[in-house]
């Protein structure tokens, strides 16, 4: 295994849409992946196309794959947007959606 592969970070995410959806995803390069959900020609028909644009609001490393999906697993468990409002952004992305 090279070092690079040791030291790989992957990421839990949230992404927020101007409406105040969220969208929870783990990934090894957030900004590639926020450009993927926010690009019209990459899987149309998809949640995060039909919801555009989004705004990455939230991050946490993990050290590998299987930490980072289990961590969304979490926070999509708890099926709460006011959960990760009030926890996991502090309040600071606050909407009348709740």
């Amino acid at each position: 295994m090279n070092e690079s592969a040791k030291s790989q970070t992957y990421w839990t995410y949230i992404l927020q849409n101007l409406a105040g959806k969220f969208y929870i995803g783990h990934t090894e390069d957030v900004e590639r992946r926020l450009t993927d959900h926010n690009n019209p020609q990459i899987g149309k028909g998809r949640f995060t196309h039909k919801h555009d644009p989004w705004q990455l609001v939230w991050t946490e490393p993990h050290p590998s794959r299987s930490e980072a999906m289990k961590r969304e697993k979490e926070i999509k468990a708890m099926k709460s947007a006011r959960w990760i409002r009030e926890t996991l952004l502090n309040g600071r992305v606050p909407t009348s959606r709740d």
